[in-house]
């Protein structure tokens, strides 16, 4: 017989993510792009005032972007159009530090333009990232003056460039003239994005997707999207300056710690209960903007394919930089590190062993999920998967139908050798939107998944065994892991 739970656990399962969040969810996989002032000056952090007549990329070319970012497996694209150095990728009404007053397309382009309509050529859903720390805006520091300008640039880009997928505010929040800091009106902010883009998500320093506390691709061994609403609302205040490192930052939103959701963090606070899904960022080199220095240096496509399973699947997204160089395109380390994350990425449908079985609960044979047609279980259940013949699997896909909530507390997976002998190899807790979990490589008759714990009746609308990668062997490198 189950334990009752409790009324703070029945409250988590009936927490769902909005549509937006939803989409965002379904997306798992997003670029960045970031370009601009500090593409040309070899910089990380601009200083502001720099000269427009700097930018001047000869070869722009978006759809090269795109391309490349829809090979990797990505399925939507965030442009930063502007810094903190506050020079603006497009013809801003509200200030003449912008392309327009640059020698590129003779002042006459546009780059957030041909981003977004690149994007849409090819599939890619379009974000923005917009700065709220200006560091050449005057009234920087001021109060409402710079909010009032601040919305103004957000206005612009939320009504010229058709949908907006994200809006990312990372919060950066240095001094501006004579030491001031501005404080920024985070709900007026928000409030303009819901009107114009009400279903583009707010990222980061907003209420609908949070940072997972790290810029180098690490992720927790369970991530909830279930959390006290007092994380939410430490996104939102907190503000970064130049003197904050990350560690700091990650300390002050409490996104540093390992256990977020769970029943017992659930129990030991009394906050409202609120749906918000991490994502993990990180770049494909070790700065942000193209540095040639850093050619050599680019990531392999099984180190981002490891990230990828790891944050897509460890029920987060996974958000991956990809600078242009100053020349206007991604490079060719890039490009080829792209596509062979794609390859990795389309492969695992291929490796999947659980089609040629035959699945059951109870005894009773039931059909593989899938997104359209669920696996409705309960606690207690068993779902067993068996071959006719002995298979090597190495890997295990669940995905929970998360529109219905993230209801699993704890599973175990157990093998059965070719011999009969059945083991324990793996116990994990979160599932959620996506898990993608190791397990030893091993010849099998069949699996059985365990649901220990849950929080209600629960949805699988994936199920997946995988057999060990071809192209990982191929390569010589580690095999999932």
């Amino acid at each position: 017989m189950t334990a009752p739970l409790s009324p703070r656990v029945r409250t988590a399962a009936g927490v769902f993510p909005s549509a937006r969040q939803l989409a965002w969810q379904r997306r798992e996989f997003t670029a960045f792009l970031h370009v601009g002032m500090n593409t040309v000056t070899d910089r990380e952090w601009g200083l502001g005032h720099e000269d427009p007549a700097l930018f001047d990329p000869s070869g722009v070319d978006t759809d090269q972007w795109m391309r490349s970012i829809a090979a990797s497996g990505a399925r939507g694209v965030i442009l930063t159009a502007k810094h903190h150095d506050g020079f603006c990728l497009w013809p801003s009404a509200l200030t003449a530090h912008s392309v327009a007053t640059s020698p590129w397309r003779d002042g006459r382009g546009d780059l957030v333009r041909e981003s977004a309509e690149a994007a849409a050529r090819h599939g890619l859903a379009f974000g923005i990232y917009l700065s709220p720390w200006d560091r050449t805006d005057a009234r920087y520091g001021s109060g409402t003056p710079y909010d009032d300008f601040f919305v103004g640039q957000l206005t612009e880009l939320l009504t010229g460039y058709g949908p907006i997928s994200t809006v990312w505010l990372d919060g950066a929040n240095g001094e501006g003239p004579d030491g001031r800091v501005q404080t920024y009106d985070w709900d007026r902010y928000y409030e303009v994005v819901r009107r114009l883009q009400p279903d583009a998500v707010l990222s980061v320093c907003g209420p609908d997707v949070r940072w997972c506390g790290n810029e180098a691709g690490h992720t927790r061994a369970d991530e909830w999207s279930v959390v006290p609403a007092s994380l939410r609302d430490a996104e939102r205040v907190a503000s970064r300056s130049q003197q904050q490192d990350d560690a700091a930052f990650a300390r002050l939103v409490r996104s540093d710690e390992d256990d977020l959701g769970s029943r017992a963090a659930l129990e030991a606070t009394d906050d409202d209960l609120v749906w918000y899904p991490a994502e993990v960022n990180t770049s494909i080199r070790p700065g942000w903007f193209h540095h040639p220095a850093e050619d050599e240096q680019v990531r392999s496509a099984t180190e981002l394919f490891d990230i990828y399973r790891r944050s897509v699947g460890g029920n987060s997204g996974f958000l991956l930089n990809v600078p242009p160089d100053a020349s206007g395109l991604i490079s060719a380390p890039d490009v080829e590190a792209l596509r062979g994350l794609g390859a990795l990425v389309a492969e695992l449908a291929d490796r999947d062993r659980a089609a040629r079985a035959t699945v059951t609960v109870a005894g009773r044979r039931v059909d593989l999920p899938t997104p359209d047609a669920t696996l409705d279980l309960r606690e207690g259940d068993t779902v067993s998967v068996r071959w006719d013949e002995p298979v090597e699997i190495d890997g295990v896909i669940l995905d929970e139908d998360i529109a219905r909530g993230q209801l699993i507390d704890r599973l175990q997976v157990d093998l059965e050798d070719v011999d009969g002998t059945t083991r324990t190899v793996l116990t994990i807790g979160a599932v959620g939107y996506r898990r993608i979990a190791e397990l030893p490589l091993r010849r099998v008759r069949a699996a059985h998944i365990r649901l220990v714990t849950a929080r209600g009746p629960m949805h699988l609308s994936r199920l997946s065994f995988l057999a060990p990668s071809r192209l990982l062997a191929g390569a010589g490198a580690a095999r999932l892991a």
